[in-house]
């Protein structure tokens, strides 16, 4: 099964493009790996109607993308938590 590590997610980069210097977005790596898990799931789901692929493939794909949601809105709620917070202090 071709996945992305749901680790990838919660740490961004910091492979080897940061290793060689390269100017990297954690936050926009995280993206496109919640992209891609959603896109494996989804692809797996067909795999399995059409083709009949083995079903343990698919749950394995559905959990890793409940997981990649999850931490998602876990990370969106952080964000609009420190918002308001700064909306609440006095300039």
């Amino acid at each position: 099964m071709d996945t992305m590590p749901i680790s990838a997610l919660v740490k961004g980069s910091g492979g080897a493009a940061a290793v060689m210097g390269e100017n990297t977005n954690p936050a926009m790596d995280a993206v496109q790996g919640f992209a891609q898990a959603l896109q494996n799931a989804e692809d797996q789901a067909k795999a399995s109607v059409t083709t009949g692929k083995d079903p343990h493939d698919l749950v394995a794909a559905l959990s890793e993308s409940k997981l990649a949601v999850e931490t998602m809105v876990a990370v969106r709620d952080k964000v609009v938590e420190a918002y308001q917070e700064i909306l609440r202090m006095q300039v």
